[in-house]
């Protein structure tokens, strides 16, 4: 009798961990990425941090850090051929969250394998900012940088005018 005691005793912690590990992840546990806020475009650990909890992040393949001379920029590879995300939202969405949070990103590249062809983005802050009428660093909290988002992204016309400026769209 002793030892079922022991053995469940034993057990039941593992069930626990495991059962709790298996249960989804709710708002209260993402991540707050603006812990991040200020980095510098050298911290890849921030970059990184931040990317793979942004949309796409299945689909993340690669970055690279352009740091040896200003403007600094950051180019982000995706495997879009399985995705079902628009690329377009994805680069903008993605763009605004770390150039709000990254403090001397100049310019960020989105490069979106489909499968069939390239689709490619490339944004400065100068563009986004004039876009959304604010300056993105001055966001300093995430829901104030949400309702940014969701306003701006009411109107297709609009993402599309943005990206339609994007010296290397393809």
């Amino acid at each position: 009798m002793l030892e079922k005691k022991a053995v469940a005793a034993l057990l039941l912690p593992f069930l626990l961990l495991f059962f709790s590990a298996c249960t989804p992840v709710s708002e209260a546990d993402e991540p707050d990425l603006f812990r991040y806020e200020g980095a510098s475009v050298g911290n890849n650990s921030a970059i990184v941090n931040t990317v793979i909890h942004l949309p796409g992040t299945e689909h993340f393949t690669g970055i690279k850090l352009e740091t040896k001379q200003q403007p600094y920029g950051i180019i982000l590879a995706y495997d879009w051929s399985e995705s079902s995300l628009s690329h377009k939202e994805t680069a903008v969405y993605n763009a605004t969250y770390l150039f709000t949070l990254i403090d001397n990103v100049d310019w960020i590249q989105f490069d979106f394998d489909t499968g069939s062809d390239m689709k490619q983005y490339r944004l400065t802050r100068e563009q986004l900012e004039e876009w959304y009428g604010v300056e993105l660093a001055g966001i300093n909290e995430e829901d104030g940088l949400k309702e940014l988002l969701k306003s701006s992204f009411e109107k297709e016309k609009k993402l599309d005018e943005l990206l339609l400026k994007s010296p290397n769209q393809q």
